[in-house]
């Protein structure tokens, strides 16, 4: 018989996540309760031993149809042999899509960050960062190739435009973008190749002993050295002076040159930054509105205005970029404010 009062009396694959993990904890109580969700189709769920609240856990629910966990398991495996501190798998059914993970705690970064604390929580990433990036080698992660490099930039003009602007490109403006995206995939395979998280920002950063714990690695990909800093600094959810980010990113440049990665000098990695971050501001874009219109989830689309400020403080900077900040100002910033 169902408990009435179970918020998961009709979630199938949440009962089954909790009866689960309470048999791989072997616990006859537990209390089961959201953790998070993301952008995907996986969910978090906090698992605490109801005779003791200090000890909790966290399930991982990947609906194998919709999501494979066994990336996350070898990407944790890569960065705890780098020293990056991410939560411990401590059981698994990949079958089924659960693994139970140690709990890092509430804190992420995004939700304690503050202008007076982030030197300091960005000192701790850039350090984790490095260490990632310094047991890069090639062949062990998907590389993130033109295929997929050109597969995520037209997620802007199907999703964003089309889709969310209703803006049909014509031929000359579609050939214009085009060649944008040339230049962008261009620059991004000629870059150093390292490990890259792909999200490697404040929200999937915990405030942890030893600091950061790292979270939402699974994407991680063999790519273009700037991807990570750029993210960690040009954030999806919140926005820094100029004059703070290119601080950080100066320091983080200095450190990894220190550790023996290979590094251009300071402007061509400033470009670099760049070029990949409107790269990503673009894919950004895009997956926002995908999320709002195919999957349902509409709370992405209020943080779009900020990803069109950062194309638009970056794209008329450069004379191969300038197609891209004219077609902005065509088609995207006389609809993104009502949009």
């Amino acid at each position: 018989m169902t408990d009435s009062n179970d918020p998961y009396a009709a979630d199938a694959r949440a009962q089954s996540a909790r009866a689960w993990a309470q048999a791989e904890l072997n616990l006859d109580r537990v209390d089961f309760a959201p953790a998070s969700a993301d952008a995907s189709f996986r969910r978090y769920f906090r698992v605490r031993d109801v005779t003791d609240l200090a000890r909790s856990w966290i399930v991982m629910d990947a609906p194998p149809e919709r999501e494979d966990v066994r990336p996350f398991i070898a990407v944790a495996e890569l960065l705890h042999a780098a020293g990056v501190h991410v939560p411990n798998i401590q059981a698994r059914d990949v079958a089924r899509g659960f693994l139970l993970l140690a709990d890092l705690g509430n804190n992420t970064y995004l939700d304690i960050i503050t202008e007076h604390n982030a030197d300091a929580l960005f000192a701790d990433a850039i350090a984790a960062l490095v260490a990632w990036q310094r047991a890069s080698r090639p062949e062990v992660l998907p590389a993130y190739d033109r295929a997929l490099l050109n597969r995520e930039l037209q997620l802007f003009p199907d999703w964003y435009l089309d889709k969310h602007l209703g803006v049909q490109l014509d031929t000359a403006d579609r050939a214009r973008l085009d060649a944008v995206f040339e230049v962008l995939i261009e620059n991004a395979l000629a870059q150093p190749q390292v490990f890259v998280h792909r999200d490697f920002m404040p929200r999937n950063l915990m405030a942890a002993i030893p600091n950061p714990g790292v979270l939402d690695f699974q994407d991680a990909v063999y790519g273009p050295l700037a991807y990570d800093p750029i993210c960690l600094f040009k954030d999806a959810f919140l926005s820094w002076p100029a004059e703070r980010v290119e601080a950080w990113l100066a320091r983080y440049h200095l450190q990894a040159e220190a550790a023996g990665i290979v590094m251009p000098e300071w402007t061509v990695f400033r470009r670099d930054c760049d070029y990949i971050g409107l790269h990503r501001h673009l894919k950004v874009l895009g997956i926002f509105a995908r999320i709002n219109y195919r999957d349902g989830k509409p709370k992405y689309l209020a943080d779009t205005p900020r990803f069109v400020r950062y194309v638009m403080q970056v794209a008329p900077l450069y004379p191969q970029l300038e197609p891209l900040a004219a077609l902005f100002e065509k088609h995207v910033l006389p609809r993104a404010a009502s949009a």
